[in-house]
């Protein structure tokens, strides 16, 4: 069963808003969508932020790697001027931020953990705890506790010690046969997957199995109709401009 929202705005804003920023995530709600998916990551000083790339330079207009720049410094740097110049005050948010963001708004998470090289276990661990002391400082959830989520299985692994009672899915480009074996292993939720490798054989194993099942980026309503009748519960999207309605 899929207790959780079935739109989720894919990076916070999806193509509308500079990704990963509080202006995006304020994007989201104003289109109404009310769950968000957003990626975690470690800065040098071990505070989790929210940011895609391990290298700046994409969104960040800066240079170096996320896990070797001090959170003080990271969250001063223009993260929204790439995408348009009325963003140029967008800044690189921290985790606490936007957790606090989306509980006042009442908006779900999608929270995937994103790792740099090597510090798969330590920032499974330090977003599992970030979390459940969040959780535990607010008291009861407004709406259903986050989803961690990561490609990375050593991150949930970790991420489960730290937080058992915040649900997990296994996030694959293209589902492996293990994947049974190792949703056990994480007790793992659900399963995310690009929706380009799902085949309607593999849809159909997962929900035999009582698991949940999204994909992502979703930005076509003619895919979303085909994956919905394969069985698939939830929708990642940069697109949040269609009208979802047909759907």
């Amino acid at each position: 069963m899929w207790p959780y929202p079935k739109l989720i705005a894919h990076r916070g804003g999806g193509s509308l808003a500079p990704e990963n920023t509080l202006a995006a995530f304020e994007c989201g709600v104003s289109w109404g969508f009310r769950a968000v998916e957003f990626d975690v990551m470690l800065t040098k000083d071990l505070v989790p932020v929210v940011i895609h790339d391990d290298k700046l330079g994409r969104t960040v207009a800066e240079s170096g790697k996320v896990c070797e720049t001090l959170a003080a410094d990271l969250v001063q740097m223009d993260a929204g001027s790439w995408f348009a110049t009325k963003y140029a005050d967008s800044r690189v948010p921290t985790y606490w931020q936007v957790l606090e963001f989306c509980s006042l708004h009442l908006i779900w998470m999608n929270v995937e953990i994103k790792p740099a090289k090597g510090l798969e276990t330590l920032t499974g661990k330090i977003v599992g705890e970030m979390t459940r002391d969040f959780y535990q400082k607010l008291g009861t959830p407004t709406v259903h506790f986050p989803l961690f989520s990561s490609f990375e299985f050593d991150a949930l692994a970790a991420a489960k010690l730290a937080a058992p009672d915040i649900p997990r899915a296994l996030l694959y480009k293209r589902i492996p046969n293990s994947w049974h074996a190792e949703l056990r292993q994480l007790e793992a939720a659900a399963i995310h997957t690009n929706h380009r490798n799902l085949t309607h054989a593999r849809a159909k194993q997962i929900k035999q199995a009582d698991v949940g099942l999204a994909c992502y980026t979703v930005n076509d309503l003619e895919r979303v109709k085909v994956l919905q009748r394969w069985g698939v519960d939830a929708i990642f999207t940069d697109r949040l401009d269609l009208d979802w309605t047909l759907v």
